[in-house]
């Protein structure tokens, strides 16, 4: 052969060996790393700040808590390695492992951990989920400018024990630990710059992963992490999070080997889905549901809040839109937790509050409160954040309150930091909405209509609901415990603060050849020990 030919026929070979090891060409298995739809663009990576899913998912794989949960949603060991609990369940000792590092190299210590947590307390940093550190001591009237930070109960003793009191004993306290807001941040990195979690030349984290890229609207990267302490067990050596709100494209993503997993696949696809064995349904602790402010006419009359409530439609909702067996919300808290022992369930113990579909009362609210037949009502405006479901819902919605009660709602899409910020300062009327639980326990539902609670959306505000919340958090007594929740739960749907539409599943699109991570009823998807075939 001649030598020129043997020299382009070598070059020829040395470029398909480049072709076959460079990501995602080549080979029908696709990439050896995964590539997951997210969903939208989060809001922040801050774990102090953020308040939603895709925000969580994320950080759960770039930062790591004093625990985390298991496959049971149970907590164990993770950054500390283990903890003593005095007898009367108010003091908390925890040890930190040996040698844990940020993913910059630097230690992690339990004065990080106390700097993260009244930061996140702190008045200024004015976090949505503060409440969530209330049960330490001193916590809320920290965050009420009652007290200086000096007097919360978290305290670093060294660099590796951290001690934590509470204002009383809280059952699900450990599992807390495992929850983001709880996260440890990087003392040195944050003072030196606030904006440190929008950059990722400066977020820095102590989870599985560290962030390398992050182009917004488009796609987040993240690769292993070699300074995390248990990186032994982290098979995948790099995770692209893609970021879009269109399940259509999605669905296009997922069918052409773009992506390997996805949350948001348009419902039209599900049966063809599951026939080919790639659609997964999963528990989900959540509810789905339309947020009243009740503070915005004509929303500030009961009346036409229940009304709205009693004549939407939720097994059609189910059955022609959703279609992912999700079940009928006829209340808020929805089914798995515990009541009075952990056998009994407290939905199952709660029951339902109003029957589905219900439009003969429904009319007669209405007409009571000077609106028959919808006449003389004022404008009402629905808002929803991009997404396809959301949008097929509200029109649905739309469509059964004009059929229904002869009433005319606009709606008005709202990209998703637009609409979390338009929700939480209270700027609409009735807005879409969605409650996954931080912890498994029925007061992760309660407690966000609190007064004091940055997720009150609603604008409600009622001491008896109030008291019913801090009767609860009071005690350890289940009995005690269980009573005052069922309380606020009823108050909560006599005042009809918000209208429940269904109980969430977690239907996602899955290729058969990922395996190894770990879903958490709470919403979480863990991919420490993930891979893919």
């Amino acid at each position: 052969m001649p030598r020129k030919k043997i020299a382009a026929l070598a070059v020829i070979l040395f470029l398909m060996a480049i072709v076959a090891v460079l990501p995602g060409c080549g080979g029908k298995s696709g990439p050896k790393y995964l590539r997951y739809s997210v969903g939208t663009e989060p809001e922040t990576l801050d774990p102090r700040k953020s308040t939603g899913i895709p925000e969580a998912t994320v950080e759960a794989q770039l930062f790591e808590g004093l625990t985390t949960l298991d496959a049971k949603n149970n907590p164990v060991p993770a950054m500390a390695e283990k903890w003593e609990v005095s007898p009367d369940g108010l003091k908390y000792k925890f040890s930190l492992r040996s040698g844990i590092k940020w993913s910059n190299g630097d230690p992690v210590t339990a004065y990080d951990f106390e700097y993260a947590w009244k930061t996140a307390l702190s008045p200024e940093l004015g976090s949505k989920y503060a409440y969530q550190l209330f049960y330490v001591k001193n916590g809320e009237a920290y965050n009420q400018g009652l007290t200086t930070a000096d007097k919360v109960g978290v305290k670093a003793l060294d660099d590796r024990t951290l001690e934590v009191l509470l204002e009383r004993p809280t059952a699900y306290f450990l599992s807390l630990t495992a929850f983001h807001t709880l996260y440890p941040v990087p003392r040195r990195i944050v003072e030196a710059n606030p904006k440190w979690a929008a950059d990722p030349k400066t977020l820095v984290g102590n989870g599985p992963f560290k962030i390398t890229a992050w182009v917004h609207n488009s796609r987040i990267e993240l690769v292993k992490n070699e300074h995390y302490w248990d990186a032994g067990k982290v098979k995948m050596p790099k995770i692209d999070f893609l970021l879009t709100e269109s399940g259509s494209t999605e669905i296009a993503m997922f069918d052409n080997n773009q992506i390997d997993m996805g949350e948001n696949a348009p419902p039209a696809e599900y049966p063809r889905l599951k026939k080919e064995g790639r659609l997964q349904i999963s528990p989900y602790l959540g509810t789905y549901f339309f947020a009243f402010n009740v503070t915005k006419a004509p929303l500030d009359n009961v009346k036409v809040r229940k009304a709205l409530s009693l004549a939407i439609d939720r097994r059609a909702i189910i059955d022609n839109v959703t279609k992912g067996e999700q079940k009928p919300a006829m209340a808020w808290v929805p089914p798995g937790m515990a009541d009075t022992s952990p056998t009994a369930d407290f939905r199952a113990t709660g029951g339902d509050f109003f029957q589905d579909r219900d439009i003969e009362t429904a009319k007669k609210l209405l007409a009571e409160a000077g609106y028959p037949d919808g006449r003389g009502l004022p404008a009402i405006e629905l808002i929803y954040n991009t997404n396809d479901v959301h949008k097929a819902i509200a029109e649905a919605v739309q469509e059964m309150w004009r059929k229904n009660l002869g009433v005319n709602v606009s709606l008005t899409n709202q990209e998703w930091k637009v609409f979390i910020n338009t929700r939480s300062k209270g700027g609409y009327q009735i807005a879409r909405h969605g409650w996954i639980g931080d912890y498994a326990d029925p007061m992760t539902f309660i407690d966000m209509f609190d007064s004091t609670s940055g997720n009150n959306d609603s604008q409600y505000k009622n001491p008896q609901y109030d008291n019913f919340v801090r009767l609860a958090k009071s005690t350890g007594n289940q009995e005690i415990r269980m009573k005052a929740m069922h309380g606020a739960e009823k108050l909560l749907l006599d005042d009809a603060v918000i209208a429940p539409v269904y109980f969430y599943t977690r239907v996602s699109m899955v290729k058969p050849n990922v395996k190894g991570y770990q879903r958490s009823v709470l919403g979480h998807v863990y991919f420490k020990e993930a891979y893919v075939e």
